[in-house]
């Protein structure tokens, strides 16, 4: 599933693309995605991109009068192409703005398009996001004030988009690892010390992965058709029976709250 660097990266290949621009047209070839995209998204012809930002995982196109919001959903992209491109199978729904086309690829319409014409933060979707951990108000008082009297476990308490948005699997075993911190942990057992670390981490951790275009594990590709390599060069993820980088210790794998979790019994305590 696309996470938050995926969505970032493909923020900050659209937004060059589409701000000030004019949307000419939009084509929905199938509407039945994870919520039927509304019959007012038609209407969109002739107003101009003001902005493109991102709330956790969604993407926010700000369109003067109301926003289009976009999630990728399981296994979607957002590309650009070049007007006339026949579509493909999957490619549900175009927008074309200025001299190009906004495609969106999603093979399981987990997908969302959407129109508000209220503050985007109102939205049911949105207005229960946590923090953003790139932004200055994630940091360890934050960190620390979230995990108090809280006994899940620290791995799946970072997936919880309730307290902190965007931070998938493969980010939270990564975080961990460069924390030092055991992935059963129990939150609310986090010293101040231990949440600094993890702090840094995940936002080392996420930049990193920003920077390296994201992870492809399926079908993620940036605005452009590229490929994200951050997993190749991860620390413990899906490094199940192979040494540890640091320490030489077998990595191991376990499973929490149904997903796969990778850690050095070594360097994480």
């Amino acid at each position: 599933m696309p996470e938050l660097p995926e969505v970032e990266v493909t923020r900050k290949g659209l937004a060059p693309h589409l701000v000030g621009r004019a949307i000419v047209a939009v084509a929905i070839r199938e509407p039945r995605l994870r919520w039927r995209i509304p019959e007012s998204v038609r209407a969109l012809a002739g107003r101009v991109v003001r902005s493109v930002r991102r709330r956790g995982k969604y993407l926010l196109l700000d369109c003067g009068d109301g926003h289009l919001i976009l999630h990728l959903g399981m296994s979607g992209s957002l590309r650009l192409v070049a007007p006339g491109t026949i579509p493909g199978k999957h490619d549900h729904f175009d927008l074309v703005i200025g001299n190009k086309v906004l495609r969106l690829r999603d093979p399981r319409r987990f997908g969302a398009v959407l129109w508000t014409t209220e503050p985007p933060e109102a939205h049911p979707l949105i207005r229960h996001l946590g923090v953003e951990p790139l932004s200055s108000a994630f940091n360890t008082g934050k960190l620390h004030a979230l995990t108090r009297a809280r006994g899940v476990q620290i791995k799946p308490f970072l997936m919880d988009g309730r307290r902190i948005v965007g931070i998938g699997n493969i980010y939270a075993s990564e975080s961990l690892f460069l924390a030092g911190i055991h992935p059963r942990t129990r939150a609310g057992r986090l010293s101040r010390a231990r949440g600094k670390r993890l702090v840094s981490a995940i936002k080392g951790t996420l930049r990193t992965a920003i920077r390296a275009g994201g992870s492809s594990l399926r079908d993620f590709v940036g605005s452009d058709g590229a490929q994200g390599y951050f997993q190749r060069r991860a620390w413990v993820y899906d490094r199940e029976g192979k040494d540890c980088r640091r320490c030489g210790a077998k990595i191991r794998r376990m499973v929490q709250g149904q997903r796969a979790t990778f850690y050095c019994p070594g360097c994480q305590r």
